[in-house]
């Protein structure tokens, strides 16, 4: 039998990845934190004592799987179902035959439900009840943060499980097994893969098993066979097979806090190449370029700030850029300003100040504006009522400066900002310095 046999055979209509799917915790690969030897899940799945959980995480790392070992190890009634296709009516019927099952059998029932961020509050809220009361046991699964999809009275009944995903040495052996089983894979064909090839398949597959598999089933069925019958996959049949990188982001979940969590924290923490490499990822991913403008001029202002006013200026104008030359071309000015804030001296001075003044104002009583300072020419009342008396205008003394009150009575020689010692913030500390040494000559009033 040939490869293209094969290839119509029944046996191939089932996707590789579904093939080699693992058939017992023994064959599973990777999660080792969760179901490694002597972890407390594999301990729960080996001794059949389930309780309600969720596995979260990226795409083709395993939680689907799991749950379809748990199916196969487990003495209890095992029913999937796929939150997208499914509603509250299903729920009630399958909490129904569950309770029946349960009285009349005595036998457990568990429920695996894949995507269940898709069940709306009102789904979830439906589940609820038999959740709580033993009903079923739910195994939920999800690619999006449970902490943002789910209930928290349902989340605080689950046990959370995050799966990671797998290393490079995983998919490999993935890889490996695929070619090398008989049964499920291409172990009967000739099929010769470079080492090159291999490692392409593995990198670009970002820790994703199934993208992995998928992209290995295409090369193995699009690669007529040599004049010797061998299936020689080669690094450009690989590169044709998987042509870009699977990036984990998704707008509304974990990847996309976790990253843009990472890149303002980069930007903190001066360090351009970190910046730049988060800021990339976020672009690829195809964020929104204003949401990163966004945190880019906001971060100018809370980490740079007074230390280098110009941050704030780079900011906007990449802002501008975003709206008006438009991306990818706006790429390099939301880098420039990224790396700017970067490299720039940090202060967060201004939030400090403006923070402090705001929980004065919360806080304490509401100081009068001083007398001079009020506006005398509002009606022609002012001026009658005294406001404005007194007032000395600065440009009128040395060096555009002269001692005079401006807080409220109750608030004199209140501090609400201290600069930092680094940046353009050492020249206003010496300016301060000397506006503080003429208040001393020449006392406010």
């Amino acid at each position: 039998m040939d490869l293209f046999d094969y290839s119509n055979s029944k046996k191939i209509a089932t996707p590789l990845a579904d093939r080699m799917r693992p058939r017992t915790l023994d064959e599973f690969i990777g999660q080792s934190h969760i179901v490694g030897e002597g972890r407390l899940l594999r301990r729960a799945i080996l001794a059949d004592h389930l309780t309600p959980m969720i596995f979260f995480g990226p795409p083709g790392t395993g939680k689907t799987t799991l749950a379809k070992i748990i199916a196969g190890t487990t003495s209890a009634f095992f029913q999937q179902i796929n939150a997208v296709t499914s509603g509250v009516q299903d729920i009630r019927r399958i909490t129904s035959e569950a309770k029946e099952r349960l009285s009349f059998e005595e036998k457990r029932t568990v429920v695996f439900i894949d995507e269940i961020h898709r069940f709306n509050k009102s789904q979830q809220d439906a589940l609820l009840p038999f959740v709580e009361d033993g009903t079923i046991i739910l195994i939920g699964a999800t690619t999006e943060s449970p902490l943002f999809e789910i209930n928290a009275a349902l989340l605080s009944r689950s046990r959370l499980f995050r799966f990671e995903p797998l290393s490079d040495d995983d998919i490999k052996h993935v890889l490996q097994q695929a070619l090398q089983d008989k049964e499920r894979g291409y172990g009967n064909y000739p099929i010769c893969i470079e080492e090159d090839a291999l490692d392409h398949l593995v990198n670009v597959a970002n820790g994703d098993a199934r993208t992995a598999l998928s992209a290995l089933e295409l090369a193995v069925l699009t690669t007529p066979p040599d004049k010797n019958g061998d299936i020689h996959i080669t690094l450009e049949v690989a590169e044709e097979s998987i042509q870009e990188r699977v990036l984990q982001y998704d707008k509304n979940g974990d990847n996309h806090y976790d990253t843009i969590s990472a890149f303002i924290k980069s930007m903190r923490g001066s360090d351009p190449d970190a910046t730049m490499y988060w800021l990339a990822k976020m672009i690829a991913a195809g964020e929104d370029p204003r949401f990163i403008a966004r945190r880019i001029y906001m971060h100018a202002a809370e980490d740079v700030g007074m230390a280098d006013p110009n941050a704030l200026l780079i900011a906007q104008a990449a802002a501008y850029a975003v709206e008006y030359v438009g991306m990818p071309e706006a790429r390099i000015p939301l880098a420039e300003a990224a790396l700017y804030i970067a490299t720039a001296p940090k202060s967060n001075s201004v939030v400090m100040a403006i923070d402090h003044a705001l929980k004065t104002v919360r806080e304490e009583r509401t100081g009068e504006v001083p007398i001079h300072l009020r506006d005398a020419h509002h009606k022609g009342a002012g001026k009658r009522l005294g406001h404005g008396v007194d007032y000395k205008y600065p440009h009128d003394f040395q060096d555009g400066y002269v001692p005079q009150a401006y807080l409220p009575k109750t608030l004199e020689g209140r501090k609400f900002y201290a600069p930092s010692p680094r940046g353009y913030e050492k020249t206003v500390q010496k300016r301060l310095d000397y506006w503080q040494m003429r208040r001393n000559e020449t006392p406010e009033k």
